[in-house]
């Protein structure tokens, strides 16, 4: 028989050292949200928790040796993953301190920056992140507000020219920032060069206000209470010209504009790319809560009893409908534990490098993106369902869940609206594909995704050959029992992936070459096709994650245990997909009736491991902070 503890060495992944610090470091802290408190109260606590934080190592580990930290950037979003298991208003606020200002002083800034940094390691400097405006959230291309530079003072004038460009919902703009990073367009010389991003001082010393500068609170929000959100507004704010953040762009005291990169597009996807350990961030903390609030419901199901059965009143996790309602949304939380842990590797191995590749880069922006998305969506539902599934407990906030669930909602706008970001995967998965077929007449281009359109879906794949090792061995009939084969599952999400892309590029070929309405339209009708290309290209990648996963485990019996776990994840995505499969002639009839009858027979065979999968995850009872489980 398996044991939590080998479960967990799987799950926990490289920086599982991390994790289990982090578990014991961070039980022993009083980190519980307390509905009791005003908000002043709250936001004044999360921060002393944030200075607590500065000696277990994780706020350092994500910035380089030389800057002053430790250089372990997976290390540093393992850690802030795990804060999420706590509170999630610690963990947006050390995010926003040391992922999102930290982030843009490092990776936008040069040397005179860095200086800064060991203070905002040791929270001497407090600063937040001035990137969305009331009217432009997603489209950060199009902000408003400006920083021209004046030569007669060798100064940039930091200016909000419309209400719109007011800076919105920013994390600790209300009470504790002292210094921003905004992002705003540069103008010199009379020309606009696009969104740059600029160290701006917004408070003196005592909190107030610096001449210029308009703070607001944006006051109560429907969750994460101990989040200092606020509104910024400047008034002709000038700044040395130093305190452009000068990486990729510089002005001289001639007002003279320069860049290693000559495109503004390209020039604005660098800078914004560099900072991607954010969207990896919060995708990982949804995943966190996620699994807070599955532990929760799961261990009530397995003690609340109701109704009368053969042998007197059933718990609540015998019942196939409360079955059906969490075990695949825990098999869910399984897959994108490991989907994240492959993510982290990887952002870890690009930032660490001298000289990443731009290409590899691209794919971890994609990833990272789709992801989020994938993960923040299965928040949002797996959260509401475990607190339906405690009933009347569920709703009290002794129990937790609905902090839980009002503090993740809105994850799913957090760094990027999930349908725009979904959108982003598609356009590079897209890309990637034109790239190919350029040139090529209509009946070379049905050749090419006849022969090669599974090259283009695999080289995205990290485990590239053990995949395609289990898709060769698959039994190749239309058995019912071969739909819990894991080759033909990944077969199958494959093939639809491929499908999608295959058809969606068909639906658009014609829009480069159109007229600007006309290709607007033309994009506009197909942005379902094009959502479903993200969406089905992240559940692909989940699944190989889980089964490279797998691969890795060295028990046996654990292993079993997971192969299981991932046909309920499989079965379970081609379920809700049914008409997809069926409509395009992949699966029969009967064996979308099959899908079903596995996918209990599945349940029947997970319900005796519900308490193992459970501790699994990894959060510890003790710290579940839920009355009903007392």
């Amino acid at each position: 028989m398996t044991s939590p503890q080998a479960l967990r060495k799987s799950l926990d992944g490289k920086w599982r050292h991390v994790r289990e610090q982090s578990r014991i470091e961070l039980a022993s802290m009083d980190l519980a949200y307390d509905h009791s408190l005003s908000l002043h109260e709250a936001r004044e606590r999360v921060l002393g928790q944030l200075k607590q934080l500065v000696d277990t190592g994780t706020p350092a580990a994500g910035f380089r040796t030389e800057n002053g930290g430790t250089g372990d950037p997976g290390a540093a979003v393992t850690g802030i993953e795990m804060l999420a298991q706590f509170d999630l208003s610690l963990m947006v606020k050390a995010g926003v301190q040391w992922g999102l200002f930290g982030g843009a002083i490092e990776n936008l800034g040069t040397e005179r920056h860095h200086a800064m940094i060991p203070d905002i390691i040791d929270l001497s400097l407090l600063g937040c992140f001035a990137m969305t405006e009331t009217g432009h959230g997603s489209d950060v291309q199009s902000l408003e507000t400006t920083a021209t530079y004046d030569p007669s003072s060798d100064e940039f004038v930091v200016h909000s020219p419309t209400p719109s460009s007011r800076k919105d919902y920013i994390g600790g703009a209300a009470e504790h920032a002292r210094v921003a990073a905004v992002f705003a367009r540069l103008v010199t010389l009379g020309d606009d060069h696009g969104v740059h991003c600029f160290v701006v001082p917004i408070r003196d010393q005592n909190g107030d206000d610096l001449p210029g500068v308009t703070t607001s609170d944006c006051g109560h929000k429907g969750g994460l209470g101990g989040v200092d959100n606020g509104r910024i507004m400047f008034d002709q704010v000038r700044i040395p010209r130093e305190n452009l953040l000068d990486r990729y762009a510089q002005v001289d005291d001639q007002g003279t504009y320069s860049s290693p990169i000559e495109s503004q597009g390209a020039r604005f996807f660098t800078m914004i790319g560099t900072l991607v350990r954010g969207r990896v961030s919060v995708g990982g903390s949804a995943s966190a809560a996620t699994e807070v609030a599955l532990s929760i419901a799961g261990r009530y199901a397995l003690r609340r009893r109701q109704f009368d059965g053969p042998s007197g009143e059933v718990v609540l996790m015998d019942y196939r409908v409360h079955q059906r309602r969490l075990l695949p949304l825990i098999a869910r939380s399984y897959a994108f534990r490991f989907a994240q842990n492959q993510l982290v590797a990887r952002m870890h191995r690009i930032q660490t490098e001298d000289d990443p590749d731009p290409t590899a880069q691209r794919e971890l922006e994609s990833r990272a993106a789709g992801l989020k998305a994938m993960q923040t969506e299965h928040a949002t539902r797996a959260i509401q369902e475990a607190r339906e599934a405690c009933g009347g407990a569920g709703y009290l906030a002794e129990n937790r869940l609905t902090t839980l669930k009002a503090d993740t909602d809105v994850f799913t706008t957090f760094e990027g609206d999930n349908h725009v970001l979904l959108q982003l995967v598609a356009k590079e998965m897209l890309t990637s594909y034109a790239k190919e077929v350029d040139g090529l007449d209509p009946l070379g281009m049905v050749r090419f995704a006849a022969a090669s359109m599974a090259d283009i879906v695999k080289e995205r794949t990290a485990a590239a050959n053990l995949i395609q090792r289990l898709i060769d061995a698959r039994p190749g009939t239309d058995d019912e029992h071969d739909l819990l084969d894991r080759g033909t599952q990944l077969n199958l999400f494959e093939d639809r992936e491929q499908h999608v892309i295959e058809t969606a590029a068909r639906r658009l070929q014609d829009a480069g070459g159109a007229d600007p309405v006309e290709a607007f339209e033309m994009f506009n009708n197909a942005q379902d096709h094009v959502l479903k290309i993200g969406r089905v290209h992240i559940e692909r990648v989940v699944l190989e994650a889980f089964t490279a996963g797998i691969a890795r485990c060295e028990d046996e019996e654990t292993a079993d245990l997971l192969r299981d776990v991932c046909s309920l994840y499989a079965l379970s995505v081609i379920e809700e997909d049914k008409a997809w499969f069926m409509e395009h002639n992949r699966i029969s009839d009967d064996r979308a009736k099959a899908v079903t009858a596995e996918i209990n027979h599945l349940l029947a065979n997970l319900r005796p491991h519900t308490e193992l999968l459970i501790e699994g995850f990894g959060v510890p009872e003790d710290t579940l902070d839920a009355a009903m489980l007392a």
